[in-house]
Order: structure tokens, then C-alpha cells, then sequence
């Protein structure tokens, strides 16, 4: 790439950035802005509703955007409904003529055993991390293909793998990577590619959901045990918004341009691909399996060597119901 490209890579591109007031997606946005794009700022939350400094904080980044030089807008619509998402899209065409890159990144948590867990704080979290996504992608998707390019970035999380106290959460995001998955097999035939991120950043709804009753149960380290990616030697782990949205807009250039249907990993000073789920043991027995040649062969040869994963160990807490 030449000198005089760097910094414009996506000059002329138009991305829609949802939840993009404040953590990862903010800082999405303001590097997206950075490299050349027009950016469609999405977020439904307003600070001090009601007061005299009430803000959209939509506005804000869209403000920021601007100061430093770049275009955008703000949007305030909610993608958790599919006119909320399709005005969202329209607002792109409407400012800028044309759509090329969606980062779907809003999200919420709710946090409950999941014996205690109401159906509204289940409803409330798929409907804005999974149905979100799924409502934007199928808003944008016909504009992508028509012009036989584009670029979705989906947010999953590591929770997916298993979160004890969040499983709105990590089933909501697990559905993200597989939904991510099949647009990239639908949409690749188009030139449309779609992945998706697992980040860990410290961001305003981690630090307000270490202030609940849940604390105790709610690190992620000790909820995914020996499946944790933790802490590897001398690299450092930690790292906040900023540190994720260089590989979602790297994601979004043509250097990107073969990447399709796979998920990363982004925290702080590292970066990784996730392997993809295989079978990894099979048997055959002719005629179907029953009971009984399930003990004989099945505990032996398919499920004989594995051990209990998913124990209480370092839940002490949790081991006494009630």
C-alpha cells in the first residue's frame, strides 16, 4: 500500500456502526471515520434523560467524528425490531448514498441464575444482541448483493462458549457466530463476506455488571475453566474498546479481502482465529443403536475418555441450592 493511501482505506465506503456510543463500537466508529469512512453512529441510550444536559450519546460520537475531520450521522433507532433496523439502513441511503460495511455491535446484559431468570430479561437480551443482528443483516443484505460487495462484522463474545449466570447472553451470542456462519455461505456468492469478533475489553456494561448481586458467579475466567483462553506468558491480555476495533476495521478492507464465515479473537495486545467445531470421534452400527449397545460400545469408544468439564470447582457459592 502506498504512503498516500494509509489512513484512507476506506475512503469513499459508508459503514453503519450499532452501538456505537460509547465502548467497542464508539471506538469502531471513530477509527472507521479515520480511514476514510462515512459513518451512520447508532445507539439508543441518552445520558441524563430528562436534565438539562441530557444527550444522545449517538450525537456525540457523531459530533467527535466531525470535529476531527470525518462525516457522519447519528441514529437513534433500536435494532431490536425490524422497522428499528430498517430505518437505521434507510438512514445510511438518506445521508450517504450508499452502504458498504456493517459492524452490529449493540448489545445489553441482564444477568440471573437462570432458575431465577425472567422471560423478559431473556426476551430483552436475544432480541437486541440476536434478532438485532439478524434484523440488520436482512436489511442490508439486498444492497450488499445488488452491488456485489460489502462487509458485515458480527460481536460474539467468549461468553459463548459458556457463562454461568448469562445464558441470555452466551446463547444470544453463540447465535451470532452461527448466524454469522450462514450469511457467510449465503451472501459469499455475492461478494458479500460476513465474520464475526469474540472481544474482551473492559466497557461500560462490564464495569456496571461487576456492581450487581451476581459478582460472585460472573467471572468469565472461572465460568469457562480449562476452555478459558486467560492470560498466555509475557502477552498482555488486558485492554480496553480501543484495543478491539483496529481488527474489525481491518476486517473491512480489501487486505481482508478472502476472509469469510471465521470468527477471532481480539483482547488487548493480541489477536486470534477460533477453530471451526468438528466431529471428533464417529461410530457406525448397522441397524441403528439401542440402549444397550450404547453401554457396551458408545461409554467405551465415543464418550468413555472424557471427563466432567463442566464441574462446580471454583463456584463454591453455587454448590448449595437454595
Amino acid at each position: 500500500m502506498s504512503e498516500q493511501n494509509r489512513g484512507r482505506r476506506l475512503a469513499g465506503k459508508v459503514a453503519i456502526v450499532t452501538g456505537a456510543g460509547r465502548g467497542i463500537g464508539r471506538s469502531e466508529a471513530l477509527l472507521l471515520a479515520a480511514e476514510g469512512a462515512r459513518v451512520i453512529v447508532n445507539d439508543v441510550f441518552i445520558e441524563n434523560r430528562g436534565g438539562a444536559d441530557e444527550a444522545q450519546i449517538a450525537s456525540n460520537v457523531a459530533a467527535e467524528i466531525r470535529a476531527a475531520g470525518g462525516e457522519a450521522a447519528a441514529n437513534g433507532d433500536s435494532v431490536a425490531s425490524m422497522q428499528g433496523a430498517e430505518r437505521i439502513v434507510n438512514s445510511a441511503l438518506r445521508e450517504f448514498g450508499r452502504l458498504d460495511i456493517l459492524i452490529n455491535n449493540a448489545g445489553n446484559v441482564r444477568p440471573a441464575n437462570i432458575y431465577e431468570m425472567n422471560e423478559y430479561d431473556w426476551d430483552r437480551v436475544v432480541q437486541t444482541h440476536l434478532k438485532g443482528a439478524f434484523a440488520m443483516i436482512r436489511f442490508v443484505s439486498p444492497i450488499l448483493c445488488r452491488q456485489g460487495s460489502g462487509v458485515i462484522i458480527n460481536t460474539g463474545s467468549e461468553s459463548g462458549l459458556g457463562h454461568a449466570t448469562m445464558s441470555n447472553y452466551s446463547a444470544a451470542k453463540e447465535g451470532v457466530v452461527g448466524l454469522t456462519r450462514s450469511v457467510a455461505r449465503e451472501l459469499g456468492r455475492f461478494g458479500v463476506r460476513c465474520n464475526a469478533i469474540r472481544p474482551r475489553a473492559l466497557t461500560q456494561s462490564v464495569q456496571n455488571l461487576g456492581q450487581t448481586a451476581f459478582r460472585p458467579s460472573q467471572s468469565l475466567e472461572r465460568a469457562l475453566g480449562k476452555f478459558s483462553l486467560g492470560n498466555r506468558g509475557a502477552i498482555r491480555t488486558e485492554g480496553g474498546p480501543e484495543h478491539v476495533a483496529p481488527l474489525v476495521v481491518w476486517l473491512c478492507t480489501d487486505a481482508a479481502k478472502n476472509v469469510n464465515g471465521r470468527t477471532f479473537y481480539v483482547c488487548g495486545d493480541e489477536i486470534g482465529l477460533f477453530s471451526e467445531p468438528e466431529l471428533i470421534c464417529s461410530l457406525s452400527r448397522a441397524g441403528g443403536w439401542d440402549l444397550d449397545s450404547l453401554d457396551t460400545y458408545a461409554c467405551e469408544r465415543l464418550i468413555g475418555n472424557l471427563t466432567n468439564d463442566f464441574t462446580l470447582e471454583g463456584y463454591p457459592e453455587l454448590k448449595k441450592f437454595g
